[in-house]
């Protein structure tokens, strides 16, 4: 999708200079949906995903709109709680009458509201990670994050170069946590990985001592935690207290460098996998979607400050892959859908997404790169 990464970097150069391509959008406003996690404990995911849909909303409408339309996103807050996400999709689909929904942060939520967005054929792209989202594959539903089972390949294909053979997985109980944990334990015997310890925790709990003890009894040779805040930090600076040296992985869930600043010292050296955008500034020129990824990550830090985060990245792929499919076909709900599932070589922030009627992930595992921490910062990483 040549033209997608073309018209986004000749959009944002049009807004940095404050000319318009085109004049002032007119017309009925086309609206979008969005639901996210911008307040509770799940705001690292969702205030950047957020600000990232107004930011590309903004930019799309200084250049002209769609076909001539302004669009409008209509962005709700569901604090973290299936409860009010599902109450957030009602209100999307039945007052408001998007014509399509990016959203939720979370994997429960997302799961919460698929009955909903399968009844009233929405078309919804999720910003949560649990492949269970779009496994079995659902008609209305597509995500934007890589997949779990990559995830754990990757991992696992890193620990055997590595030569590690014995691992504890430690994951959080809620929907990310479950699915990653069943992940994990499904694929470890196919890539020689042994699971010596499997602990599990409550994803409101603060103190990991006891489980990590347990496994501090164990010959793991690594540790595996997955889950989302505050498991991430809590997990690392508890090991650390313990006095334990094994390798610490994340799953990709840990793309935020705030979940880094909490963690502190404690973060130094934690591997994970996620999207080059943690390294875009690193890539070497000839990376495929540099440009973009760059491009994004300036736009995004220059108007809002902060660093850029996978999750962000994960709106801004699920938003523009709805913008192509309304200039393409219109604020059609089925026609959406339509166009989505038949995207090709869409060139996103999480790689280059390859939709079919049997995947709505449409990501593969090339879509990771191995990242670590290194002085507080995310960077590739390569042996010593």
């Amino acid at each position: 999708m040549k033209k997608h990464v073309s018209l986004f970097l000749l959009l944002a150069l049009a807004v940095s200079i404050g000319v318009a391509l085109a004049g002032e959008p007119k017309g009925d406003p086309i609206k979008v949906g969005a639901v996210f996690s911008i307040t509770g404990p799940a705001s690292f995911l969702g205030e950047p995903e957020r600000n990232t849909a107004m930011m590309i909303a903004e930019q799309v409408n200084a250049a002209g709109g769609i076909n001539g339309r302004p669009l409008v996103i209509i962005a709700e807050d569901d604090e973290g709680l299936e409860d009010k996400t599902v109450l957030a999709v009602n209100k999307l689909i039945k007052r408001d009458k998007v014509c399509a929904i990016i959203g939720p942060s979370r994997s429960g939520n997302t799961m919460a509201v698929i009955p909903i967005i399968e009844k009233n054929k929405v078309p919804l792209i999720s910003c949560a990670a649990a492949e269970s989202i779009v496994n079995p594959v659902k008609q209305w539903v597509f995500k934007t994050p890589q997949k779990d089972s990559d995830c754990v390949i990757r991992i696992y294909e890193h620990m055997k170069s590595v030569r590690i053979k014995k691992i504890a997985i430690i994951s959080s109980t809620d929907g990310f946590g479950a699915e990653g944990r069943n992940q994990l334990k499904k694929l470890s015997e196919s890539m020689g990985i042994e699971i010596v310890a499997d602990e599990t925790y409550g994803p409101k709990d603060t103190d990991m001592t006891a489980q990590l003890t347990r496994i501090r009894g164990t010959d793991a040779e690594a540790l595996v935690n997955w889950s989302i805040v505050p498991g991430q930090s809590i997990v690392a600076k508890n090991l650390r207290q313990l006095g334990m040296t094994i390798p610490l992985y994340q799953s990709h869930g840990f793309g935020n460098l705030k979940y880094v600043e909490l963690a502190g010292e404690a973060a130094e050296g934690i591997i994970f996998p996620a999207g080059a955008l943690l390294a875009a500034d690193s890539l070497p020129d000839a990376y495929p979607r540099k440009a973009l990824l760059q491009q994004y990550k300036n736009d995004f830090e220059s108007k809002f400050g902060g660093n850029v985060s996978t999750f962000g990245g994960h709106a801004y792929d699920a938003l523009w892959l709805v913008i192509d499919a309304l200039k393409a076909v219109g604020p059609d709900k089925g026609k959406i859908r339509d166009y989505i599932e038949e995207t090709k070589g869409f060139a996103g922030t999480a790689g280059f997404f390859n939709y079919s009627k049997n995947d709505h992930s449409g990501l593969f595992k090339d879509a990771f790169e191995i990242i670590t921490v290194k002085d507080g910062k995310f960077v590739l990483y390569k042996e010593n």
